[in-house]
């Protein structure tokens, strides 16, 4: 007869199976963004100084009274029609006035 004996177990270290699952998640991540246009609008001012020139001749005169019967009419001078005797027209005062 055979007799077969039984040994205890011997256990060895446990090997270790690691099984990966994947799960994607959308994450939405939202980068704005904005442009402003920027439109530029100068004036410029243009200064012109016309000149103008003007001329002015002024002219005065004096009268002045003179002492004595006046001047003696000359020669070829004679009085003619409508020079005679009008308002603001006559002897003079003497002088000094």
């Amino acid at each position: 007869m055979v007799v077969t004996k039984c040994y205890p177990a011997i256990v060895h270290p446990t090997k270790c199976c690691v099984n990966h699952t994947c799960q994607n998640y959308i994450v939405p991540e939202i980068h704005p963004s904005h442009t402003t246009t920027v439109n530029h609008e100068n004036f410029i001012h243009e200064h012109y100084f016309p000149h103008t020139q003007s001329v002015v001749n002024e002219v005065t005169n004096q009268q002045v009274m003179m002492p004595g019967p006046g001047p003696m009419p000359g020669p070829g001078s004679m009085q003619g029609p409508g020079f005679g005797p009008r308002p603001g027209f006559g002897p003079r005062p003497n002088f000094p006035y």
